[in-house]
């Protein structure tokens, strides 16, 4: 027991002093940010700690944290800390949705133009090729008849044909925490601060990418639809960076991407929706009209 203890105490007196001088710089610092909060500069919180009030997790011991980056420099500079909800960055990766969202998105969009002839539409063989009878061949009412060569398609192919059809709610649901769990824990998910850049010059970006192994395809995801202008100039000329609401991230596009880049406003615009999709009383009903055996 006093081994127990002795080892307590050393354990908890760093803590301690690191708090107390925590305090201490802050005190120290309590004249700076007046001056910076009346010079309009915000500076993000060490921590921004995740709110489990309204939705609770179902495994708090699997959260996760990752760094708030900066995107004003090329040099990587670790500007925050944020604590992410675990139901949506820490789920249990599902390889069977994460590949029935993949093939949803590249088939409902696809619409087949492949297209045979019927023996009505073939060119030709408007008369009958030989009298019925009399003759010792077999009877024939045209030579474009899907029996003779050059003669119409039975039951081919008709466009257009659409390969559309609705994915469960909930299927797509789960693949975007999946999708989402699975770039975290392949240490292909940053937090940048926002997407201000400092020129719209596209060797910036290039350099920034490079600087911090971000590649060789990298995905910016922005709360709002509206980019800053910067970031559109510099990454118009780029072909392996695009850019993306949060309302429009999905499957397909995290996949295709090997670096998925959240802003701070992204990450909680995301937590919020998921979290609310996740946890909401009518999930039957609003799954209901997704069955697979509609008509």
């Amino acid at each position: 027991m006093l081994s127990f203890l002795n080892k307590t105490r050393q354990f908890l007196l760093p803590i301690a002093r690191n708090i107390s001088n925590t305090h201490a710089a802050c005190q120290s610092d309590a004249s700076v940010k007046a001056t910076s909060s009346e010079a309009g500069v915000t500076k993000p919180d060490l921590i921004l700690p995740q709110n489990y009030a309204q939705f609770s997790p179902v495994n708090r011991n699997s959260a996760r944290q990752v760094w708030i980056e900066n995107v004003d420099a090329v040099k990587e500079r670790k500007v925050g800390m944020m604590e992410l909800h675990p139901d949506v960055f820490a789920a249990q990766p599902r390889v069977d949705i994460i590949q029935e969202n993949i093939e949803w998105q590249r088939k409902y969009r696809y619409v087949s133009m492949a297209h045979t002839k019927t023996r009505a539409e073939v060119r030709g063989g408007g008369r009958k090729p030989w009298p019925q009878k009399g003759m010792g061949r077999a009877r024939h009412g045209s030579i474009r008849s899907p029996l003779f060569k050059g003669g119409g398609i039975v039951h081919g192919p008709r466009s257009p044909t659409s390969h559309f059809y609705m994915l469960p709610f909930y299927t797509r649901v789960l693949g975007l925490t999946s999708t989402l769990s699975v770039k975290l824990a392949q240490d292909d998910l940053h937090i940048i601060e926002n997407v201000e850049l400092p020129t719209r010059d596209a060797q910036f970006i290039r350099d920034l990418i490079a600087e911090r192994n971000w590649g060789p395809s990298v995905l910016i995801i922005d709360k709002q639809e509206m980019f800053p202008e910067n970031i559109c100039y510099a990454t118009d000329s780029i072909g392996y960076v695009n850019l993306m609401p949060s309302f429009g991230l999905n499957v397909y596009s995290m996949l295709k991407h090997d670096t998925l880049v959240l802003t701070v406003e992204a990450v909680k615009h995301l937590e919020q929706r998921l979290l609310y999709q996740l946890h909401r009383n009518d999930a039957a009903s609003k799954s209901l009209k997704f069955k697979l055996d509609q008509v």
